[in-house]
């Protein structure tokens, strides 16, 4: 009976051991695991200052006209967030601040909750939802009109301008169909069937180099448009008719390389098409912030939201002028998910990470500036923007 109690003795401190060296290796692999948390955490925070903030003023908008022309334009990616943080690093001051009224959009696609830039960019296009990756169709494929198109058959002018390549889903929508926006080619191609008067972007590598041997800069120039490889050729050489400026192979420079470039092609776009009595339309689209989302970069992300603010002042300042002029500024969808965590006005600095290296269902602003501007005020679908826009042009 010693023996046996003995040994009991021995088996409960051997249990009360082993129990203590496995709480210790528990504790200890909790303590390495949140630690490993809280770096992948704060390593993924990313800081950006704006060395050289830009001054803003305040335009005065027009009273008592009506609308004769709309300019829409499109921050491809762009929420709350990165007009905050762009806010934040300008010193508190944006452009886009003189917009009259502010709404909200949902963005999600006919099958989908989630969108891309073909499905949401549809929607603002033509009035429709569709399905995911579609572009400028329905859910069957078959193609929808847009508001080139109603322009155009109104007896208005319609252009756009984007800085990236045109066969890229956002332009698409405006002057292409397909039911897949990864058929780039086939894109491209169906462009220069649109009615379009004017366009600018990147992207002559597939009006020239093409698998069926096709060179749709020949095909347009015998429908009729000028053909321009950089935008000074088209300042200085065409007063009025079409015109097709394509100078980039594919996308446009970055922000620090192409400088205003966005606001003097739309600036230029819109000269021309302004030369119509009965009015025009137009999509501008800051391109490229939806890249910089996709790669989770702040730094290049807030250059790209800075030059599409400044182009909505260049653009703003015109319609001021102009009197007959509603600006709309609203986005396709978000992408990034990203967070600001901190920051600081005086020096332009703020502290953001990013949930996803994808698109989220994140609602997005809608801002108006000019006559009509009170018609985008509160949450709409993003397929009403549309709609309003088609009753106010009247077509």
């Amino acid at each position: 009976m010693l023996e046996i109690k003995h040994l009991d003795d021995i088996a409960q401190k051997v249990y009360k051991l082993q129990s203590m060296m496995i709480r210790k290796c528990f504790i200890s692999a909790a303590v390495l695991l949140n630690t490993f948390v809280v770096y992948a955490q704060n390593s993924a925070l990313q800081t950006f200052t704006l060395a050289h903030p830009y001054s803003v003023e305040r335009i005065q908008p027009p009273k008592g006209k009506k609308v004769k022309n709309v300019i829409l334009m499109i921050g491809d990616g762009m929420s709350l967030m990165h007009i905050q943080a762009a806010w934040t690093v300008n010193r508190g001051h944006l452009w886009i601040e003189n917009a009259q009224t502010t709404g909200l959009s949902f963005t999600p696609a006919s099958n989908r909750l989630i969108t891309d830039s073909g499905s949401g960019g549809t929607s603002l296009a033509t009035g429709y939802k569709t399905a995911y990756h579609a572009v400028g169709v329905d859910d069957e494929g078959r193609p929808l009109k847009s508001l080139v198109d109603y322009a155009k058959a109104s007896g208005k002018s319609a252009g756009i301008a984007v800085t990236c390549r045109l066969w890229d889903a956002t332009p698409c929508d405006f002057i292409s169909h397909n039911h897949d926006r990864n058929n780039e080619q086939e894109l491209v191609s169906e462009m220069i069937n649109s009615p379009v008067d004017f366009v600018f972007g990147g992207g002559s590598k597939y009006f020239e180099h093409r698998k069926d041997k096709r060179n749709l800069f020949d095909e347009l120039q015998k429908k009729g448009y000028y053909i321009a490889r950089s935008l000074e050729d088209v300042q200085q050489n065409v007063k009025n008719g079409k015109v097709y400026c394509v100078p980039f192979e594919v996308d446009t420079p970055l922000p620090d390389e192409r400088g205003d470039l966005l606001a003097r092609a739309s600036l230029t776009g819109i000269t021309l098409l302004n030369q119509n009595k009965n009015g025009f339309f137009m999509m501008i689209e800051g391109s490229q912030l939806d890249d910089y989302g996709h790669f989770n970069q702040l730094d290049m992300l807030m250059k790209e939201t800075l030059d599409f603010d400044q182009t909505i002042g260049k653009v703003m300042q015109w319609a001021a002028k102009d009197g007959e002029t509603l600006v709309i500024i609203t986005a396709d969808h978000e992408t990034g998910g990203m967070t600001i965590h901190g920051g600081d006005l005086a020096t332009g600095t703020v502290t953001a990470n990013f949930s996803t290296k994808d698109h989220t269902g994140t609602i997005v602003p809608v801002y108006a500036f000019g006559p009509g501007s009170q018609d985008f005020t509160g949450f709409m679908d993003n397929t009403e923007i549309f709609w309003k826009i088609k009753k106010l042009l009247k077509i």
